[in-house]
C-alpha cells in the first residue's frame, strides 16, 4: 500500500501518486492494436479490422458515462455509505448501456445504424455487427471495475491500480499470438481476446481493492443519494461526448485543406504518439481530487499540471529523433520518406497539446472537487465551440491542415480551462456536503 505522507505534500510524492495513473492512461490504448492480428487473420482480412474498429467506436460512444464515473466516485465514494450508492449507480448505469447495446444488434436495428447511419459497405458491416454484439460482455466489465479503481484512488494506491493494467495488457499480448497460433481468428476471437485479459484485470482489482474497501469508515448521516450520484456524472458525461464530437469536426476541417490524402495520414500518425501522452494528462483531475487545494493561494496542482504537460508533450519528440523517425515512420508505419519533414513539423506543433490538457484536466478537477460539474460541461462545450472556430479560421486563411489540428486542439482545451475557472470565481451553486474518509494507513485529505 501506498502510504500517506505526514509532512504537506510535496511535488516528489505528487509525482509518485501520478505516474502510475499516466502509465495506466496512457498504456490502455495498446490493448486494441495488440489485437488486430487476431481480427486480420480471418477469413474478411483487412475488412474484419476495419469493421472492429467502428464496432469499438460504437461501444466507447455508448460507454461514455463509465470515464466520468472516476471523478464521480472520487468525490461521492469517501465513505462506506457513499461507495455503496455510487457502485449501484454504476453498475445500474452499465447495465443500462448494455441493454441498449444488446437492442441495437438487433438484425434490423444493427443495419440501421452501421449500413445505413454509419455507411459502411457490406464487407464491412458485417463484422462491425458481430464486433459489436460480442463487446456487450467487454462492455460491462468496464463499469465493474470502475468502483475498485475509484477505491484505490482514493487510498493513494494508484501504483496498485495501473498494476492490474499492466497484467490486462501482458496477457493480451500474450493471447494475441496465441489465437493466431491455434487458428481463433476472425473478429469474435479478437473480442474474446479483449474481453479475457479485462476479465483478470477486474478481478485483479477486486483482491487489490479489497483492504481499502474494509477500511472506509461509516457515516449513516446523510449518504449521498443515487440521483445526486446521477446528476452530479450527467454533466461530465455529456462533456465527454463534446470532447469526442470535436474530434470528428476537427478532421473535417483538416480533410478540407490542401492535400488531405497527404496530410491525413502525415496527421493521424504524429498525434498517434501525442494522444497517449494527452490521455495521460487527464489524470492530473485524479491528483486534485487526491489532493485538493489546503487555501485560495494554493498553486500546487497548478504548478505540477503545467511541470507535468510540459514533460509528456516533450517525450513524443524522441521518435523524430534521426534514425527513430526512419524506423518508426517508415519501416514500421509506412510513411514515404518525402513526408518525414512534414511528420516532424507536425509532431513539433503537438508539444504544447498535452500541456494544455493537463491545465484543463487541473481545472475540471478544481471544479468537480467544489461539486459543480455544470462547470465542467460549459468549459467542454467552449472547448468544441473553439474548435470549430479555429478550425474555420485557420483553412479560411489557407493554414496547411497538419497544423489545423494541432493548433485547434491546445487552443481549444485552453479555453474550456479560462472557462472553467471564470465560472468557478462567479457561479454560486450549491455545495453538497461529502464527509471526509479515513483508511488504515492515515486520513485522506
Amino acid at each position: 500500500m501506498n502510504r500517506l505522507p505526514s509532512a504537506p505534500v510535496d511535488s516528489r510524492y505528487l509525482t509518485r501518486f501520478y505516474i502510475p495513473l499516466a502509465i495506466q492512461a496512457a498504456s490502455q490504448a495498446l490493448c486494441y492494436p495488440l489485437v488486430a492480428m487476431v481480427a486480420s487473420r480471418g477469413p474478411g482480412g483487412p475488412l474484419n479490422l476495419a469493421g472492429l474498429a467502428q464496432a469499438n467506436i460504437v461501444m466507447f460512444f455508448f460507454g461514455m458515462f463509465a470515464i466520468s464515473y472516476v471523478t464521480t466516485g472520487m468525490v461521492f465514494a469517501k465513505t462506506r455509505e457513499g461507495y455503496q450508492k455510487f457502485r449501484f449507480v454504476t453498475l445500474l448505469t452499465g447495465f443500462t448501456v448494455v441493454i441498449i447495446q444488446a437492442i441495437l444488434c438487433t438484425p434490423a436495428l444493427a443495419h440501421l445504424l452501421f449500413g445505413s447511419v454509419i455507411g459502411l459497405p457490406a464487407s464491412i458491416e458485417q463484422p462491425a455487427r458481430i464486433g459489436f454484439m460480442t463487446s456487450i460482455p467487454l462492455q460491462f466489465l468496464f463499469f465493474l471495475r470502475i468502483p475498485y479503481f475509484v477505491v484505490m484512488y482514493i487510498g493513494k494506491a494508484t501504483g496498485m491500480a495501473s498494476f492490474a493494467t499492466i497484467g490486462r495488457i501482458t496477457l493480451t499480448a500474450l493471447l494475441s499470438p496465441l489465437f493466431c497460433m491455434l487458428d481463433l481468428v476472425g473478429p469474435v476471437w479478437a473480442v474474446v481476446c479483449l474481453t479475457i485479459p479485462v476479465a483478470i484485470e477486474v478481478l485483479m482489482s477486486r483482491i487489490f481493492a479489497a483492504p481499502f474497501l474494509k477500511s472506509l469508515v461509516s457515516e449513516p448521516e446523510n449518504p449521498p443519494r443515487a440521483r445526486e450520484i446521477f446528476w452530479f456524472n450527467l454533466p461530465l458525461s455529456m462533456g465527454g461526448y463534446f470532447l469526442s464530437i470535436s474530434a470528428i469536426i476537427l478532421a473535417g476541417f483538416i480533410a478540407r485543406a490542401p492535400n488531405p490524402d497527404r496530410i491525413l495520414p502525415v496527421y493521424y500518425l504524429a498525434l498517434g504518439l501525442a494522444n497517449p501522452m494527452a490521455f495521460a494528462a487527464t489524470r492530473i483531475q485524479t491528483v486534485v481530487l487526491a489532493f485538493p487545494p489546503r487555501s485560495e493561494t494554493d498553486r500546487r496542482t497548478l504548478h505540477f499540471a503545467v511541470a507535468a504537460g510540459f514533460t509528456l508533450g516533450l517525450l513524443p519528440l524522441i521518435f523524430s529523433l534521426p534514425g527513430l523517425i526512419e524506423f518508426y515512420y517508415v519501416k514500421l508505419q509506412r510513411l514515404t520518406v518525402q513526408d518525414l519533414q512534414l511528420v516532424r513539423l507536425t509532431a513539433v506543433s503537438l508539444i504544447c497539446f498535452p500541456l494544455s490538457v493537463a491545465i484543463r484536466a487541473q481545472s475540471e478537477g478544481l471544479a468537480a472537487w467544489q461539486k459543480k460539474p455544470v462547470t465542467v460541461l460549459a468549459g467542454h462545450a467552449l472547448f468544441m465551440v473553439t474548435m470549430i472556430t479555429s478550425g474555420f479560421t485557420l483553412l479560411k486563411f489557407g493554414v496547411p491542415g497538419h497544423l489545423i489540428g494541432p493548433v485547434g486542439l491546445t487552443l481549444g482545451s485552453l479555453a474550456s480551462s479560462a472557462t472553467m475557472r471564470l465560472l468557478l470565481n462567479r457561479v454560486k451553486e450549491r455545495n453538497i456536503p461529502v464527509g471526509p474518509t479515513t483508511t488504515s494507513i492515515g486520513q485522506i485529505r
